[in-house]
């Protein structure tokens, strides 16, 4: 029996640090004026690992093709409209869509029976600080 399924089904990793980035406030830390950039100042552990779990969400291709489809749209876009575009199961992209919601990176509205997903502004501003060198 020849199946096809996507690699990122098989890898729980996505959902541990889309709970790492949710559970250790990484945006409210990353957005607190103590955090300097990484070249001015060493990082504390706490802020460490949470910059790392929001590294590892963004680490993943898929996710990353998604935050971008979904970030050149300012009017959203559809979940259902995804699929086809990554050539990824619905399963898949709704667990990858899931990831980004709950790391802060996309937000979520109910228009009837559809989602639609926009790029959370400005949610990778404190990233971006952070990894000024």
């Amino acid at each position: 029996m020849d199946v096809n399924i996507d690699m990122s089904e098989y890898i729980g990793y996505g959902d541990r640090m889309a709970d790492d980035v949710a559970s250790a406030g990484l945006m409210a830390r990353l957005s607190d004026p103590c955090c300097v950039p990484l070249g001015e100042q060493a990082m504390s552990p706490d802020d460490a690992e949470a910059a790392a779990a929001l590294l590892g969400v963004l680490a993943d291709p898929v996710r990353l093709r998604l935050l971008s489809l979904i970030a050149t749209r300012p009017d959203g876009v559809c979940g259902c409209d995804l699929v086809g575009e990554l050539d990824r199961s619905q399963p898949t992209v709704s667990h990858h869509l899931k990831v980004l919601t709950e790391a802060g990176l996309l937000e979520r509205e109910r228009r009837g029976r559809w989602i639609w997903y926009t790029a959370a502004q400005g949610s990778l501003v404190p990233l971006q600080q952070l990894l000024a060198i």
